[in-house]
């Protein structure tokens, strides 16, 4: 039963992750290069970016409420989507890898406008005026740019998915193989005083945490080194 939710998790937090790379690349950029592009409309990219933060102060359980109302057979949307994919999105994997996308967007969004924003803007102005589009400037400055942002925006990403508890909960419920992930078995081990698989699981999320963390550290070391030569 651990391995079974080990290896779910990890092919959601694997999915989500890339999801959310994809998705929070082209908006980061968008992001920093409209205020850099267009001062006038900085009301509206700090809108943006505030609405694309919103997931991190809103309680999961909220999140996870709203998007099981959703994505239910109440509302339109809901059996929409039941009847283009053939069964709902609640109490599914495919929901559950929704549920973390919104979840975990703040986590991959916020590293990479960091990183993006720390690029010299003299670079951003250079590669305008030799006419190269917004699109070409991402690929080829701001993403070589910001490699270490890019590392911790995907590790973040996924950590954080890796241990989501309150939108998995509401929204996936506790069906084994499906949505029963190591943050609900967890639970569950805890709740039926099964000390002993609870510390075995603990120790499971608590090793995934402290690799990635190195992975982090040790690329930032590195790359520090090689600044200093």
């Amino acid at each position: 039963m651990e391995w079974q939710a080990f290896f779910l998790t990890l092919r959601l937090a694997t999915v989500t992750t890339a999801i959310l790379l994809a998705a929070a690349i082209p908006l980061s950029a968008w992001l920093v290069l409209g205020r850099a592009l267009s001062p006038r409309a900085a009301g509206w990219f700090a809108a943006v970016e505030a609405l694309a933060t919103l997931p991190v102060v809103l309680p999961p359980t909220v999140l996870g409420f709203f998007l099981l109302v959703l994505l239910g057979p109440r509302t339109a949307f809901g059996r929409g989507i039941a009847a283009l994919l053939g069964h709902p999105l609640a109490f599914s994997f495919d929901g559950l890898v929704v549920g973390s996308v919104i979840y975990s967007f703040p986590f991959a969004v916020q590293p990479l406008v960091a990183g993006f924003a720390a690029i010299p803007s003299s670079l951003v102005d250079a590669a305008r005026l030799l006419g190269a589009s917004p699109a070409r400037m991402t690929l080829t400055l701001l993403v070589p740019g910001a490699r270490r942002s890019l590392l911790t925006a995907g590790v973040l990403a996924f950590l954080h998915t890796v241990g989501e508890f309150g939108v998995v909960l509401m929204l996936g419920g506790d069906i084994p193989g499906s949505t029963r992930t190591l943050s609900i078995l967890l639970y569950n081990q805890v709740e039926n005083f099964d000390y002993a698989a609870a510390e075995r699981t603990s120790a499971i999320l608590l090793t995934l945490s402290v690799l990635a963390l190195a992975l982090i550290y040790s690329k930032a070391q590195k790359r520090g080194a090689r600044s200093r030569a």
